[in-house]
C-alpha cells in the first residue's frame, strides 16, 4: 500500500518538474523574410546579348529560411556604379517548387546548412543605340530579389559590361573534308580600316561532335584585309561527324590590364563527316640494286620514307617482259625497304611502290626502277 502510494505521488509531480525544467527565452522578432542579396552575380555578354546568372537565395537577412521567394528584378545603369535599382529593364520570375518545400514557421538556418543551391539566369538585349566603338565603354548591373510581398534588402553585386559594337558573323561559312583534315573558309565582313592597335577583330572556329555538347576551338585568325579566309582544322578524328560555327571577336587593349574581347552571334552550324578517303603520299626516291656475282641472286629494294601518320606500311609491284605489275609481298612492309629474292640470273625487273594508310587507303604507284640481275 505504501509503495503505491509512492507511485501515485511521483505521477502527480511529474507535469510540475517537467513545467520547472523549461526554459522560456525572449520572443523572437517577427521575420521581415527579405531575402538576402546574391552576391555572387556574373554576366556574360554573346553579340548584343548579356547573360546574367545567379544563386537563388535560401536565406533571408535575419537567417531564417526563405518561405516567399518573389521574382527578381534586372538594373542596369550607364554609371559606373548603381546606388538604387530606379527602373529594372525587366523581371525573372520566382523559381517554382524553389522556396515551397520549407517549413510553414522559419527556423535558422545554420553556416553548415546542406541546401543545395539553385540558378537563376536572365538574358538581357543591348540596343544597338547603347552599344559603342569607344573600347571603354562599358554599363553596370545588378539585380534585386523581391519577396512575394514586392519587397527587397538592396541590390547584389555589381557587374561591368563592355558595351563595344560587335561585329556580325562571318558571311558563306563552309566546310570541306581533304586529307589534311577539315578546311573552314568564309568572307571577311570586318573593313580593312576597322582595326586599330586598341581595337581589333579575330575570328574563331569552333567545332563539336555530333550529338554532343562541348565545343571545342578548332583555330583563330585575325581578320585582315583578304576578302577570303580559311582555316584547316588537323586535329579532327577520321570517321566522325562533326558540327562546326564561327564567330567574329572583337578584342580590346587596355593599358596595364587583361585585354577585354567579346564574341559576336554564331553563324549557323555546318556538319561535315570526316571521311578518310585520301591515300597517303606517293614513296619517292625508289632504287634497286642486284646482288653482285658469285652471290646467291637477288635484288634490294630502298626508298624514301613516307611521313602521313596514319601510313600503315607499303606494297611492292614487279613487272618484267612489258608485262602488268604484280604485288610481290604477302603482307604490308613496314619499313621503306625490301629483298626480291625470287629473281633469276640473266633477268630485268621493273619495280614501284606504294604506301598504305590504316583504312586501306592505297596511293598511286611510284616511279619505277629497274635492274638486271648478273
Amino acid at each position: 500500500m505504501r509503495r503505491c502510494t509512492l507511485r501515485f505521488s511521483l505521477a502527480l509531480c511529474a507535469p510540475w518538474l517537467i513545467t520547472a525544467c523549461a526554459t522560456i527565452g525572449p520572443p523572437r522578432p517577427p521575420s521581415l523574410e527579405l531575402p538576402k542579396p546574391p552576391t555572387d552575380l556574373r554576366a556574360a555578354r554573346k553579340g548584343d546579348r548579356v547573360m546574367l546568372t545567379w544563386t537563388i537565395p535560401g536565406v533571408t537577412t535575419d537567417r531564417q529560411t526563405v518561405r516567399n521567394l518573389g521574382p527578381t528584378r534586372i538594373c542596369r545603369s550607364l554609371a559606373a556604379v548603381l546606388t538604387e535599382c530606379g527602373t529594372p529593364v525587366g523581371e525573372a520570375p520566382a523559381q517554382p517548387g524553389v522556396a515551397q518545400a520549407v517549413p510553414s514557421r522559419p527556423s535558422p538556418v545554420s553556416a553548415k546548412s546542406s541546401r543545395q543551391k539553385v540558378a537563376a539566369s536572365y538574358t538581357d538585349a543591348l540596343a544597338s543605340q547603347i552599344t559603342s566603338d569607344d573600347p571603354t565603354a562599358s554599363i553596370t548591373y545588378a539585380i534585386e530579389v523581391l519577396n512575394n510581398e514586392g519587397r527587397a534588402a538592396g541590390l547584389s553585386n555589381q557587374v561591368r559590361v563592355s558595351l563595344v559594337r560587335t561585329m556580325p558573323p562571318p558571311q558563306d561559312f563552309a566546310a570541306r573534308v581533304t586529307s589534311q583534315g577539315v578546311v573552314l573558309s568564309w568572307t571577311n565582313e570586318v573593313p580593312p580600316a576597322g582595326s586599330t592597335k586598341a581595337l581589333h577583330y579575330v575570328y574563331r572556329v569552333y567545332r563539336r561532335v555530333e550529338g554532343g555538347q562541348e565545343q571545342i576551338l578548332a583555330g583563330e585568325i585575325p581578320a585582315g584585309s583578304e576578302r577570303s579566309l580559311t582555316l584547316t582544322d588537323s586535329t579532327i578524328e577520321w570517321e566522325k561527324t562533326y558540327e562546326y560555327h564561327a564567330d567574329t571577336v572583337t578584342v580590346m587593349a587596355q593599358e596595364n590590364k587583361a585585354e577585354v574581347q567579346v564574341e559576336g552571334d554564331d553563324t549557323a552550324e555546318v556538319r561535315v563527316f570526316a571521311d578518310d578517303v585520301f591515300p597517303p603520299a606517293v614513296p619517292s626516291g625508289l632504287q634497286a640494286v642486284a646482288s653482285g656475282p658469285g652471290q646467291k641472286t637477288f635484288i634490294d629494294l630502298v626508298w624514301a620514307p613516307v611521313t602521313d601518320v596514319d601510313l600503315d606500311g607499303y606494297n611492292v609491284y614487279r613487272r618484267e617482259n612489258g608485262m602488268a605489275g604484280v604485288k610481290v609481298n604477302a603482307e604490308l612492309l613496314k619499313t621503306p625497304a625490301y629483298r626480291d629474292v625470287s629473281v633469276a640470273s640473266g633477268k630485268r625487273y621493273t619495280y614501284s611502290i606504294t604506301a598504305v594508310d590504316v583504312r586501306g587507303n592505297e596511293s598511286v604507284r611510284s616511279e619505277e626502277a629497274g635492274e638486271t640481275v648478273p
